[in-house]
């Protein structure tokens, strides 16, 4: 039989009861354990000692994850999770979306020229902003709708949260869910002729892509491609509402960032992600319309499938980069 020393079951009860009822009244009942601990008798060192100590290290690693990610949450106590999970990406978007689009020209880092953007885009910026609008309103009703069934609150109205490293696990999996799904998707309705001419040649009206037309697609393909993937991402991975805040405010920033346009220096997208704004650009153009599909996180598909296409980024004499196809 396995033993659990008395300061492991105390704390234990605290980090539970964090969890359950209140911050402050459990942190307030550490000290009390801690100094129980602290204010034992000599012993003699043995495997019963050893293993209180192994408890204690043990706990406070486990406990302090949880603790730090829960003070992290400013949103608590005024809006519940599923509520962020719901608005959050799409302010995130318009904020992230709204920064780009709010630069100056910045000649120097753009993969297309300003006068290359006016002639090949066949859809003003008024409609864009309008089919971007209509997915998110879309995308809101499904969240609100996947939240409401999957929600599971306790007695007190609250969802117990995971350790940080069990979270990290699942952000991993629902980006590569969500890879797989638009992946799939997305090639196939290259494949298709009649899903590419009515659905999907929506987005690539925009041939030379910016920040705020990242989500630009016909209504179909963005609940298709976009909302299905993202509620499928969040089953398999099982994560909570709290962790779904992250991940789809990642996500959305990353797919903003793939659609901006420009090549900034110091891009941490650009440094971490081979996917990233040149690679996409690939798949915009004419020539890339059938490579390149992946998104918005990792490349694995192509690369596998064989339909990936390496490209050079070369600097224009009149400033500015473009990305071209490799010779190789």
């Amino acid at each position: 039989m396995v033993r659990t020393s008395p300061f492991m079951s105390s704390l234990y009860c605290s980090w539970v009861h964090c969890y359950r009822l209140d911050w402050f009244t459990a942190s307030a009942a550490l000290p009390t354990a801690f100094r129980e601990f602290t204010q034992r008798p000599s012993e003699p060192t043995n495997r019963a000692t050893k293993a209180q100590g192994f408890d204690l290290g043990i706990w406070l690693l486990l406990s302090g994850i949880s603790f730090d990610f829960t003070v992290m949450v400013f949103w608590e106590g005024y809006v519940s999770d599923e509520v962020m999970g719901t608005f959050a990406p799409i302010v995130v978007y318009w904020l992230y979306a709204g920064f780009f689009q709010l630069l100056p020209p910045l000649d120097n880092y753009r993969l297309h020229t300003r006068k290359e953007e006016d002639a090949k885009n066949s859809v003003p910026l008024s409609s864009v902003i309008k089919g971007v609008l209509l997915q998110q309103l879309v995308q809101a009703l499904v969240a609100h709708l996947l939240f409401l069934v999957t929600s599971e609150t306790d007695l007190v109205g609250t969802e117990i949260q995971p350790s940080i490293a069990v979270q990290i696990f699942q952000i991993v999996i629902a980006m590569l869910v969500m890879d797989t799904w638009q992946y799939f998707v997305h090639r196939y309705m290259h494949i298709n002729k009649f899903l590419y001419r009515h659905i999907h040649s929506q987005h690539h009206k925009l041939v030379v892509p910016y920040a705020i037309g990242a989500l630009y697609n016909h209504p179909l393909e963005g609940l298709l491609l976009d909302t299905v993937g993202g509620a499928i991402s969040f089953l398999i991975s099982g994560m909570t509402a709290r962790t779904a805040v992250i991940f789809f405010c990642f996500a959305v920033v990353k797919t903003v960032d793939d659609h901006c346009g420009l090549w900034l220096p110091g891009n941490l997208f650009h440094i971490f992600f081979q996917n990233n704004t040149a690679y996409h650009d690939i798949h915009h153009q004419l020539h890339g319309l059938k490579y390149n599909f992946s998104q918005p996180f990792f490349p694995i598909w192509d690369m596998l499938l064989g339909t990936h296409m390496p490209y050079d980024l070369i600097k224009r004499p009149e400033g500015g980069f473009e990305a071209r196809l490799s010779k190789d």
